[in-house]
């Protein structure tokens, strides 16, 4: 069998539902046998160069490992980017494999500010109204107590239902109204029981500064002037996908669960027959340097040895 249907059938295995013995028409370890040589390979997305109008980036978690994808808004996967944690330099690595878009549609994940700033200065940007009202929720939970608090959750909530300038204008104008009325809560400070001051609802002041700085750096209106998707729902369905494969393939080792989802972006763009066109072999190891025979041997050294007489002599040798 050639290695080229041997790399189909272990991508059908790897992507699909059908087990080791349904595909390779044996036994599992004999399929496992002629594929192994595939985990070496490694999929490379095709660059095309093509700038999009709207590119969408998010991250997922796998296991320890987070991984960063870029997706335009017509879905098509872009580039891929792993990393230990969302950082600026991994953001920067994203970004430095896609042109740069007209606007970008981010969660704004830790580290993204500094990496747009750096790789695609140009590009406006719009923040996923979906988790920005997450993020206020989470601190304010779903029923707060405070008077305060259930405003300001109605007031990110509000943001699902603008759709013209005016419904901008006016939401800014409410959020205006509610720091001068609530304002000052966020500013007020208690002496706790260790000494030190702190500031007395600090999750109310948190989740005012996330609406406050998202409306201040014009990322929360950018589609009523672009015409860009106001979430990133498209990319959240691709993240669910690469776990419900992982579901299936629980109990892999974490390299080979980092190559399934490398597979699998890179499937979502080009057919199954057309894989071996975009795999790279690992370079062959150099082998270990020869001995060198041809040095003379040293004629003198520092290792001693019984022909200079110097070890201690034992039996009838050593009797005087």
């Amino acid at each position: 069998m050639s290695e080229r249907e041997q790399l189909r059938r272990f991508l059908r295995w790897l992507t699909g539902k059908a087990t080791q013995a349904e595909i390779g028409g044996g036994t599992g370890r004999s399929f496992r046998h002629d594929t192994a040589w595939c985990w070496s390979l490694q999929p490379v997305m095709p660059i095309t160069g093509e700038i999009h109008d709207v590119v969408l980036v998010d991250g997922v978690w796998i296991g320890s490992w987070c991984l960063l994808i870029a997706q335009s808004d017509t879905g098509h996967v872009l580039a891929w980017q792993w990393c230990a944690r969302e950082s600026t330099a991994a953001w920067t690595a994203l970004f430095e494999q896609v042109p740069p878009p007209v606007v970008v549609v981010t969660d704004g994940g830790s580290g993204i500010r500094s990496a747009l700033a750096a790789t695609w200065p140009d590009t406006a940007v719009q923040r996923c109204i979906f988790h920005l009202q997450l993020n206020v929720t989470r601190e304010l939970t779903r029923n707060p107590r405070t008077r305060a608090g259930r405003d300001l959750r109605q007031i990110a909530l509000a943001l699902t239902a603008i759709h013209t300038i005016d419904d901008a204008i006016a939401w800014r104008l409410t959020l205006q109204a509610w720091w001068q009325t609530h304002g000052h809560l966020t500013k007020e400070r208690t002496l706790y029981a260790n000494g030190q001051f702190g500031y007395t609802h600090f999750k109310l002041r948190r989740a005012w500064n996330i609406l406050h700085r998202a409306a201040e750096s014009g990322h929360v209106f950018t589609t009523l002037t672009h015409g860009n998707p106001r979430t990133t729902s498209r990319l959240e369905g691709l993240n669910s996908q690469i776990r419900h494969l992982l579901r299936h393939h629980r109990g892999m080792p974490t390299a080979h669960r980092r190559k399934a989802v490398e597979w699998f972006l890179l499937l979502h763009e080009i057919p199954l027959e057309h894989a071996h066109r975009h795999a790279t072999k690992p370079a062959p190891a150099s082998p270990p340097p020869e001995p060198d025979d041809t040095r003379a041997p040293p004629l003198y050294d520092t290792a001693l040895n019984a022909e200079e007489g110097l070890w201690m002599r034992t039996g009838w040798a050593g009797r005087g």
